[in-house]
Parts: C-alpha cells; structure tokens; sequence
C-alpha cells in the first residue's frame, strides 16, 4: 500500500499532462466542433425568449408541479405539443474561459486523487508499471467518462456526444495511467 501524500507528483503530473491533451483535444483537433449545432430559427428564438429576462439556471419545460400534474390529459397535451426541453441559461456577456479553466483543472487534479487513492490501496511501491497503469488508469476513465453517459439516458443529450466524451476520457484515462506508471514510488 502506498499512502496517498506519497503520491502527490503523479497527481499532479497527471492533471497537467490531461489539460493539456483536452486543450489539444477542444482546441485544435475537428473532433468535438459540431457538438452543439445552431438551433432553427435561433433569431426568432432569442427575440421570443430574451424579454423573459430568465435567470441563469438549468430549467425544465413542460414541467409537471406535482405527480398528479404529470398524469392529467393538460400536461400530455403540453408534452405532445412541444416543445419539450432541457434548458441552460447562462449569464449574458462574453464567455471568459480563466474560470472555466481552472474549475476543469482542480476537476482533473481530483481524478488524479481518486486514481492515487484506488492504486495506492491495491499495489505497493516498486509496483510494475502496467499493474499501475491498469488501477490508475482504469479508475481516472471511469470518472472522466462514466459520469457523461446518465445525461444521454435521462436528459436525452446525444448519444453521440457522449461516445466522443467516452472517447476522450479513454484518451484521459490511458494518460493518466501512464503518468502514474511513470512516476509511482520505486
């Protein structure tokens, strides 16, 4: 068993090797750039929906305010009418990406905690690299790419989306492993 505190360098070698490779991934490579196409008629959208001035928040609609709501013959007409939808609404103004950044960093450093915690209790130091590769590994894809798939189950996101997001937390995954492997106490 190796303690955790013993492991503070793979973690965070691994959290910068992962945001690096996702800066690669988001900002250079084709892969993820019609995630989110325009949505029809997005002008007419903007001006029926803007005046409503809504508050930043994720929103539901048609939504239901009790079961016996979501059983009458009024909210089926609601859901067979349309729209149906998830909404996110964000502060207006320009999107600053500093504090998206550094949220994905600290997110990244805690994978790396809960791959150092997981392979820290399976193997000891001077474990063979692909021992750690597989535990650390393993456990970082899970938290990058796992987590992603109930959003297409529940909240109907594309599932394509959520294969590319698999996809990348396979990538993430591997690099963590690696890294851990690399550096794991000898």
């Amino acid at each position: 068993m190796v303690e955790l505190h013993a492991l503070w360098l793979p973690i965070v070698a691994s959290a910068v090797v992962v945001f690096l490779a996702s800066s690669l991934i988001h900002m250079v490579l084709p892969w993820h750039k019609g995630d989110y196409p325009a949505l029809p008629g997005e002008e007419k959208f903007r001006a029926a929906v803007g005046p409503l001035a809504i508050p930043p928040g994720d929103y539901l609609v048609p939504r239901a305010g009790s079961n016996a709501e979501m059983q009458s013959p009024e909210f089926a007409k609601k859901l067979n009418e349309g729209p149906v939808m998830l909404l996110t609404v964000m502060k207006p103004g320009p999107w600053t990406m500093g504090s998206n950044l550094s949220q994905w960093f600290v997110f990244v450093l805690v994978v790396g905690v809960f791959a150092a915690y997981v392979a820290g209790r399976a193997l000891g130091e001077g474990a063979n690299y692909l021992a750690v590769f597989r535990f650390a590994g393993v456990t970082a894809f899970c938290c990058y790419a796992v987590g992603v798939w109930p959003q297409s189950i529940w909240y109907k996101r594309g599932w394509l989306l959520a294969v590319k997001s698999t996809f990348d937390g396979l990538i993430y995954g591997l690099l963590t492993g690696g890294v851990f492997g690399w550096l794991w106490p000898r």
